[in-house]
């Protein structure tokens, strides 16, 4: 029977380059990346099954009341969630799990598995941040990108707070090596 596998969190405000580093991480580790569920309406570069599942709000709302999600929140009036069978699979198959996923469902993840590892990705500075953001190409208004930078304040006093360790990504290589050279840390792989 293989050694259960680790559930490891990477959050942090959107455009600091989660995503990205996340990626990089499950390329060169023993981990693998869980795909969200979420409402939000699909963009032109994303992929159903790659970067999210894409459901409905009736269809996500059945699986809320069915206690289907690891965690669950609603952000910036879209649902997202994490699958908890394909998550509880993974890691009795002994893979280490990554949730890519914001403070509220990190706490809820942190709150039902206690020995999930908390990783908070941080921007360089708000300018940064901005550009980063606007550069994704999700088509976002202005309004928008104003909601998601001011909520990046609240998240990263969050992040401060809460999580194991916090990593700055102001060059990719290097916040890269720090999220690997911490779950490595954290699972004892090496």
């Amino acid at each position: 029977m293989p050694k259960k596998g680790k559930l490891l969190v990477v959050s942090g405000p959107s455009g600091v380059g989660k995503g990205t580093i996340c990626k990089e991480v499950v390329k060169k580790t023993n981990t693998t990346i869980s795909v969200s569920v979420t409402t939000r309406e699909k963009s032109d570069i994303e992929t159903e099954g790659s970067h999210y599942h894409f459901v409905s709000r009736p269809e996500f709302e059945k699986r809320i009341a069915n206690n289907e999600f690891l965690e669950y929140a609603e952000v910036f009036g879209n649902y997202y969630g994490t699958d908890r069978g394909i998550t509880e699979k993974l890691l009795e198959e002994g893979k280490n799990v990554i949730l890519e996923i914001d403070v509220q469902g990190g706490r809820q993840a942190k709150d039902q598995y206690p020995e999930t590892v908390m990783i908070f990705i941080l921007p360089p500075g708000r300018d940064a941040l901005a550009g980063r953001i606007a550069a994704r190409g999700r088509g976002e208004d202005e309004a928008t990108l104003k909601k998601r930078l001011d909520a990046a304040e609240a998240e990263i006093a969050i992040g401060k707070e809460k999580y194991d360790h916090l990593i700055v990504n102001d060059r990719l290589e290097k916040a890269v090596k720090e999220v690997i050279n911490f779950i490595e840390t954290k699972t004892g792989e090496q």
